[in-house]
C-alpha cells in the first residue's frame, strides 16, 4: 500500500491509483523538458500537425511504402528512455473519472508528513503527478510528485503525496 494514491471525498467515484504502472502510459511525458501544461499541449498539436503534413507530401510525390519490418534502434532508444528518464503524466483525466460533485470546489492534496496543500478544483485538473526519477520509482519522497500545470513548482513540487481529497 505504500505505493498507492487516492482520489476521494466529494466525488462519485473513488479512485485508487498504483503510479508504477504509468511508464507504460503513452500520456507520459518527460519532466526534463517539460515547461508547462498550455506549452506541452501546444508543441504536441504543432507535432501533430507537422507529422501529418510531412506523410502526406512523402504519399504524394513518392507514394506510400510499406512499413519497415524492423525498428530495433527506434526500440532501443524508447528502452534507454525509459530506463532513465524521469516522467510524468497529466493528473485531470484521474480527477474527472472520480467524478467531483457539483457542489466541490477546492481539492486538499495530501502528504504522508500530515500536510495538506489546497488547490481550486479547477486548477487541479490541470495538475502533473511525477511518478519517475531518472529510471526510478520516487521510493524516498513519493509514490508521487505534484506540479503545478503552468510548472511554477517545477524544481520544487510537492513531494509525498499520497492522496487527493476532493471538497
Amino acid at each position: 500500500m505504500d505505493f498507492i494514491v487516492f482520489i476521494h471525498g466529494n466525488v462519485k467515484y473513488t479512485i485508487t491509483i498504483d503510479p508504477t504502472v504509468w511508464i507504460f502510459d503513452e500520456r507520459k511525458i518527460d519532466l526534463n523538458t517539460w515547461e508547462g501544461e498550455e506549452k506541452r499541449k501546444e508543441e504536441e498539436w504543432e507535432a501533430y500537425k507537422k507529422s501529418v503534413s510531412e506523410q502526406f507530401d512523402k504519399d504524394i510525390t513518392k507514394g506510400v511504402e510499406a512499413p519497415a519490418k524492423t525498428r530495433t534502434n527506434e526500440a532501443r532508444s524508447k528502452k534507454e528512455q525509459l530506463i532513465h528518464g524521469t516522467f510524468g503524466i497529466p493528473f485531470g483525466s484521474f480527477i474527472g473519472n472520480a467524478g467531483p460533485e457539483s457542489s466541490a470546489t477546492r481539492v486538499m492534496i495530501e502528504t504522508s508528513g500530515g500536510d495538506e496543500y489546497e488547490v481550486a478544483l479547477e486548477d487541479a485538473f490541470h495538475l502533473v503527478a511525477g511518478f519517475s526519477e531518472n529510471g526510478e520509482p520516487l521510493k524516498e519522497t513519493g509514490p508521487i510528485h505534484l506540479y503545478y500545470g503552468d510548472g511554477s513548482n517545477k524544481e520544487n513540487p510537492i513531494t509525498y503525496v499520497t492522496g487527493l481529497r476532493v471538497e
